[in-house]
């Protein structure tokens, strides 16, 4: 994969307008950038938050604070607490988050 089309910036994500996502349980906060054909996101998860979807997109997703569960769908479930990254392809495992205490995630996909 080549990065095409995407000049030097900075980003300030204070200034980065927030949208609001119901979950099944509590709600997740997104404020997105579009480079060319990358999405990065600033994600924050509510406590109690519970994905209302299974998830079958392909991602980078570091988390910055807080703790997030992941479950895939063949029943592995996997913690990731401050520090903590996963990687995952489209279409290969579908997966869904959820938090007990909240989380904040820095999220990259196509």
């Amino acid at each position: 994969m080549n990065l095409d089309n995407i000049l030097f910036g900075t980003t300030n994500w204070n200034d980065i307008p927030t949208i609001r996502h119901e979950g099944e349980q509590g709600y997740a906060l997104w404020r997105t950038q579009q480079f060319d054909n990358i999405r990065v996101r600033m994600v924050e998860y509510s406590e109690g938050y519970l994905a209302d979807h299974w998830c079958s997109k392909g991602h980078i997703l570091l988390c910055l604070e807080g703790e997030l569960h992941t479950e895939l769908e063949d029943g592995r479930t996997f913690t990731l607490s401050a520090g903590m990254s996963y990687q995952v392809v489209d279409n290969a495992e579908a997966h869904r988050s959820s938090t007990r205490i909240g989380a904040q995630l820095l999220i990259i996909d196509c």
